[in-house]
């Protein structure tokens, strides 16, 4: 069997606070390909968001360990970008400012000022907002500040992109453009992501796979679902589609259920 390009094996997590320990995550087995892109979706305290800090070095498991290209993860690094739900801009920073920085730090010695420019800008455009790169953050819409926050982690160019619900505090037609964009970006550069949502048409969508989370404590993949539609995908094309709607019913089924009994899943 081929190596695949990141796994999770074995990965469980308990917090323990004095003489108390709780479990969170027990015997957690994932693989995803390069070039893949998986949402993970459970109901709240399913250990969701703490799998994807185990992925961007953040927090280290108990138990168990996550692999990129063979290699330990256990510690942040620039190969694993993190778009947060809060878009977490310097106010201080201009739009250009909060990718800079970024782009400074990984490729500081490796491409000139004149590249690294050149390279802001890319990823400025690839998201559109290139228009806005003078204003602060707070000059800009809720929305607007999530591109840029797309835009700092794509320009870092991670092998994987981590979502944390980016677009949950959005309102639905912000929600809708940026779902739209985020696709588009993936289909132009290919990279890996993994996300976190709460939606459940918003991870069929997006995803090659939903990765159905049992509730806590002790949470674990309850279900793996592959969404065999074919990209592009356009949204009003899919609300009268019968795999689509096949799909959507299935996750709910799990999340209202089934979600609190584990299920053999073939990762």
């Amino acid at each position: 069997m081929n190596q695949p390009y990141l796994k999770f094996e074995q990965v469980g997590m308990s917090f323990r606070r004095g003489q108390m320990a709780t479990e969170v995550l027990r015997d957690v087995n994932l693989r995803i390909d390069q070039g893949e892109f998986v949402s993970m979706i459970g109901h709240s305290g399913c250990g969701k968001s703490t799998l994807l800090n185990i992925l961007g070095g953040l927090l280290q498991s108990t138990v168990g360990e996550v692999f990129l290209e063979g290699k330990v993860v256990d510690e942040p690094g620039p190969d694993r970008a993190i778009v947060f739900q809060n878009h977490s801009l310097l106010p201080w920073l201009t739009v250009y400012g909060n990718i800079a920085i970024a782009v400074d730090k990984v490729f500081g010695s490796r491409k000139t000022k004149a590249e690294r420019h050149d390279w802001v800008m890319q990823n400025l455009e690839l998201v559109q907002m290139a228009q806005a790169k003078d204003k602060r953050p707070h000059e800009v819409s809720g929305g607007m500040k999530q591109r840029v926050g797309i835009a700092r982690a794509l320009a870092m160019q991670p092998k994987v992109l981590l979502m944390d619900e980016p677009f949950g505090a959005l309102d639905a037609l912000t929600r809708a453009h940026l779902q739209d964009s985020v696709m588009e970006i993936h289909a132009r550069l290919g990279n890996t992501v993994l996300m976190i949502t709460h939606d459940v048409d918003e991870a069929v969508l997006l995803s090659d796979r939903v990765v159905m989370m049992t509730n806590g404590p002790a949470a674990t993949i309850g279900e793996i679902l592959a969404i065999e539609l074919p990209r592009p995908r356009r949204r009003l094309e899919l609300a009268t589609d019968p795999e689509y709607a096949r799909c959507r019913a299935a996750v709910l089924e799990f999340l209202y259920s089934r979600h609190r009994i584990p299920a053999r899943a073939a990762a």
